[in-house]
């Protein structure tokens, strides 16, 4: 499968069934990637689906299917508006290596540069190091850990925290 055939877009409240679909296929394929669990997500009524979508939400779609998805959590406070986090981010499995995470991370970073965003944050698990060493090659850096951050079965799992400025 080929990156280049894939479409990225900023989904709206009326596209929620495709954010659903991704969002619990991630959650599904890749429990201990996420600090979220999939059954906190599949309970949501379709409204609380909708609301989650007042942050952008950006999904890649491959022949009309939703086959990737990046959020942006940006800071409320004036004084820190300038910084959003990157949130939700899977890639279906096939589609790794194609280059498809880098389009996402390019479209979410141009978008938030547009609205104002300076500095993008992230939170990643320190026992998915396929995803530190891809944050790296984009040119973040680990800017700290939260010990423990994550209770997974029962074993505490360190966040690693990274950071990238976008506009100098």
């Amino acid at each position: 499968m080929d990156a280049n055939c894939v479409t990225i877009r900023l989904i709206q409240a009326d596209e929620v069934e495709s954010f659903q679909r991704v969002r619990l296929e991630a959650l599904r394929a890749e429990p201990s990637h996420f600090a979220s669990r999939y059954e906190d997500w599949e309970v949501l009524s379709i409204e609380e689906w909708r609301n989650r979508l007042s942050d952008p939400v950006f999904v890649a779609f491959q022949n009309g299917e939703p086959v990737g998805i990046m959020g942006l959590l940006r800071q409320r406070s004036s004084k820190m508006n300038h910084r959003a986090t990157i949130i939700m981010v899977y890639v279906r499995a096939e589609l790794r290596g194609t280059g498809l995470a880098v389009k996402l991370l390019g479209t979410i970073s141009e978008h938030a540069r547009g609205i104002g965003v300076r500095q993008l944050e992230l939170f990643v698990s320190a026992e998915n190091p396929a995803a530190i060493r891809f944050y790296q090659r984009e040119g973040f850096s680990e800017i700290g850990r939260i010990p423990g951050g994550v209770l997974e079965e029962g074993r505490e799992i360190d966040d690693v925290m990274m950071a990238r400025r976008i506009v100098d």
